[in-house]
C-alpha cells in the first residue's frame, strides 16, 4: 500500500510540470466565455495576427488570431503577484513589474530563472464567428 501511495504521489508531481497547457503558478480560474468577433471590439481577430485585449470573467485576456486559429492567454503576470496587467507586442508579452517576458506561442517563459507558463485557455470556434473561450 505504501509503494501504490508513493508512486501515486511520484505521479502527481511529474504530472504537474510546466508544460504550457498545466500551469501550477495560477489558482483555478473558471473561465467559460463566448464572443462574437463581428462585433466591432473584436474587428481585429477577423484577420491573421490580429489580436484583441479584452476583460472576460473579469480577467484581463489576450486573444490572438493565427492563421486559422485562435489563442488566449491570461495578462496576469505568472511569477508574481502584480496588479499591472502584461503587455504584448505582437511577439512576446511581458510583465511590467519585473520585465519576465513570455512566448505568445505557447506561454513559456522567455527570461532566464522564470519557470512558471503564461495562462493559456482554450479557445474554440462554435459556429460561424463565434468563439468558446474556456479552461482546457
Amino acid at each position: 500500500m505504501k509503494k501504490a501511495g508513493f508512486l501515486l504521489l511520484i505521479t502527481f508531481i511529474l504530472g504537474c510540470g510546466s508544460n504550457g497547457t498545466i500551469n501550477n503558478c495560477f489558482p483555478f480560474i473558471n473561465m467559460n466565455e463566448t464572443i462574437d468577433i463581428d462585433l466591432p471590439q473584436y474587428l481585429d481577430l477577423q484577420v491573421p495576427s490580429g489580436h484583441v485585449s479584452t476583460t472576460l470573467s473579469g480577467r484581463r485576456v489576450i486573444i490572438i488570431r493565427r492563421s486559422s486559429t485562435f489563442q488566449a492567454f491570461d495578462l496576469k503576470c505568472p511569477e508574481q503577484d502584480c496588479s499591472t496587467p502584461m503587455s504584448f507586442d505582437g511577439l512576446k508579452m511581458k510583465c511590467p513589474c519585473d520585465n519576465s517576458e513570455y512566448n505568445s506561442l505557447n506561454g513559456s517563459a522567455l527570461t532566464e530563472g522564470f519557470s512558471c507558463f503564461a495562462k493559456e485557455y482554450l479557445v474554440e470556434p462554435l459556429n460561424g464567428s463565434i468563439l468558446r473561450i474556456s479552461n482546457f
